[in-house]
């Protein structure tokens, strides 16, 4: 689920979010195409332009997954607590603004400098409640014993920000997560500003308290049987209902090394841990299905009928690896897909990879994406929406060419892999540039080490990846579920894939993915 505070940190926009002049212009919401009717934020973004209180980009845009400036903000709080001044002539545009904050005591100097260098960086969370709650709500008061409680992270605000952000979790206006972090160093998006401004204002006319926690957002829980026929919408993935969902679960290693790890109580195994994906890598070179096609597949096989009887959803990935053209392969990949896409045509839970990491001297338009097309077809032809991952060139790291040039269809998403010990804040701004061009991304691969599957464990930036997946509603399946004497396995050498498995069990790896189910 995805609460008022718990989304957040992408690219920061360059474009002003409070436009000061003409709040007529904005007051029609039809002036925000990327504001989807009945998303959890587009009755707060609406309102608050009819009030004349935001507008778009200069695309004519809201944007409401990129994150917010402190400029942005601490000018939209001003415009509610009345304050009328006009933009600067010269110097920065919200000036005027940051200057009455300063000056009422809403932030201080170190936190904003009125020197302007942080003007446009993005505000935090615990500050962002600061200015909130100063400006509009100064005499609310929180209970230390009652409200901290409620944030499993609270060892990690500061003291300067105790009373403003209790206050808010008094009032309703601030939530955590579904583990109850509060996550106070992190950035705000446009539409989680617009949520607990809304809150704030409803506050201050007197509205009883908002009970936040069934805010609406991404579904993190729940298999097959509550969610059924999945559906891409926009760049989102869906259940049957339209409703977002999120997929969070494992891979396989290559079954051909590590098949033992796919059997049923090792895939229950994660499923009471919380999981409700299983990928199952089926290499085709490596000594897998093109070498020993019938055994390999009913290693498959099996695999996916242990997820789909633990109510999960399971992707068959087509593996390709040192065969990194994906047509080298064509024909024998749409034998096997037209195969499986027939056998489980009727049955909601399957999802189909069909080129895991394209490599080597190939290109998006003249080998990926022409493949692509070729496979759309075959799978169609049996099965008519089950979900079809496309990966791209890089080691389906090349999003923004696959965003450039899309394969045409309908409920199909595009994998991007990275490893946290060497992919970092790079490939995550290139994966939002692809998101804010509409490409639905799902993350079929990813690991907490080193891209060669060793080093580390890299836990910091696998947090950043955690986090900026849970902000985005991205589906993930990490890698992987085995005993190999490397650090991204989950499970530490000799561990039994036929019994129930304690975190004694598992790897530094491992504990930390499981624990983020």
């Amino acid at each position: 689920m995805t609460n008022i505070l718990t989304k957040a940190l992408s690219a920061v926009m360059s474009l002003a979010l409070i436009v000061l002049s003409c709040p007529s212009a904005i007051a029609d919401t039809a002036a925000f195409p990327d504001v989807k009717p009945g998303s959890w934020y587009a009755d707060d973004v609406n309102e608050l332009a009819a009030r004349g209180l935001i507008s778009g980009c200069g695309d004519g845009k809201f944007h409401p997954g990129d994150t917010i400036t402190a400029a942005q903000f601490v000018t939209i709080v001003a415009r509610c607590a009345g304050i009328t001044d006009k933009p600067a002539v010269s110097g920065h545009w919200a000036a005027p603004f940051m200057s009455a904050g300063l000056s009422r005591g809403w932030y201080d100097w170190d936190e904003i400098p009125p020197t302007g260098e942080k003007f446009e960086k993005p505000i935090v969370r615990q500050l962002a409640a600061k200015i909130l709650m100063r400006a509009l709500l100064p005499d609310k008061r929180g209970d230390y014993n009652t409200d901290s409680a409620k944030m499993t992270d609270f060892s990690q605000l500061d003291g300067r920000y105790y009373e403003s952000v209790l206050a808010g979790y008094s009032c309703g206006i601030f939530a955590g997560d579904d583990k109850g972090r509060f996550k106070p160093k992190s950035g705000l998006t446009r539409a989680e500003a617009c949520a607990i401004v809304i809150r704030a204002l409803k506050c201050m006319d007197g509205l009883p308290p908002i009970d936040p926690s069934p805010a609406p957002g991404p579904a993190v829980d729940g298999g097959v049987s509550e969610n059924g026929w999945l559906q891409v919408k926009g760049t989102q993935l869906c259940n049957e209902k339209g409703e977002p969902v999120v997929l969070h679960g494992m891979s396989s290693q290559g079954i051909q090394w590590f098949g033992q790890y796919t059997g049923e109580q090792s895939i229950k195994n994660t499923a009471e841990y919380g999981a409700n994906l299983f990928r199952v890598a089926m290499y085709t070179g490596e000594g897998g299905y093109l070498s020993q096609p019938e055994s390999v597949k009913k290693l498959a096989l099996a695999a996916i009928d242990a997820a789909i009887k633990q109510d999960m959803y399971v992707i068959i990935d087509w593996h390709i690896l040192s065969d990194g053209n994906p047509m080298d392969h064509v024909n024998e990949s749409k034998a096997f897909f037209s195969e499986i896409a027939e056998r489980y045509k009727d049955e909601p839970a399957v999802l189909y990879e069909i080129c895991n990491e394209p490599n080597g001297s190939i290109t998006w338009a003249g080998d990926v994406k022409p493949y692509a097309q070729e496979l759309v077809k075959t799978i169609r032809a049996q099965s008519e929406k089950g979900i079809i991952l496309i990966g791209s060139s890089t080691w389906s790291q090349d999003v923004h060419l696959a965003a450039a040039d899309p394969v045409a269809g309908d409920n199909l998403m595009y994998t991007l892999h990275f490893y946290a010990g060497t992919h970092g804040q790079w490939l995550r701004d290139r994966a939002d540039s692809a998101i804010k061009s509409g490409l639905p991304i799902f993350v079929t691969e990813w690991g907490t080490s080193s891209a060669n599957g060793s080093d580390g464990v890299f836990l910091d930036e696998s947090r950043r990846w955690i986090d900026f997946m849970s902000e985005r509603g991205i589906s993930w399946a990490n890698w992987s579920l085995c005993d190999k004497d490397e650090t991204s396995a989950a499970l530490k050498p000799g561990t039994s894939p036929d019994k129930s498995w304690s975190k004694n069990d598992m790897s530094e790896s491992g504990k930390f993915v499981f624990d983020n189910f």
